[in-house]
């Protein structure tokens, strides 16, 4: 099916519906494995908050701040992505949230949580110049 019958469309089908749950399903249990890793990780080499800091202990801090700053933005995509799954359940998803047209099946593939068309994403852009 084209995108051009798809803007005609109000919805994705059940079966589109259960094809995208399949695509995030798969992203949302990568993306627990990983911060189970990353928080294996920061637990495994906690540093005592009370220990003043050497050069070496400088050079763990930041990359204990970097695995924090991953960990955080893993949280907010894992949130966003059972988000996506209420959508789903609701039938709502694909549906861009600002012009209320259905966004194509390749940007939910490779942005499966995403809740705005390319058309609305540029805009926005553009707004922020």
């Amino acid at each position: 099916m084209s995108d051009k019958n798809e803007t005609r469309k109000t919805r994705y089908s059940d079966a589109e519906l259960e094809e995208f749950r399949k695509i995030i399903l798969e992203k949302l249990e990568r993306t627990e494995y990983d911060l189970k890793i990353l928080r294996e990780m920061l637990d495994s080499n906690d540093i005592s908050q009370t220990k003043i800091l050497s050069f070496e202990d400088s050079a763990y801090a930041a990359q204990r701040d970097k695995t924090i700053y991953l960990i955080n933005r893993l949280e907010r995509f894992r949130n966003d992505l059972k988000r996506a799954l209420i959508r789903i359940d609701n039938k709502t998803y694909g549906i861009c949230r600002e012009t209320g047209k259905l966004i194509s099946k390749e940007r939910l593939r490779a942005v499966p949580h995403t809740t705005l068309s390319i058309e609305a994403k540029k805009n926005r852009d553009k707004g922020r110049r």
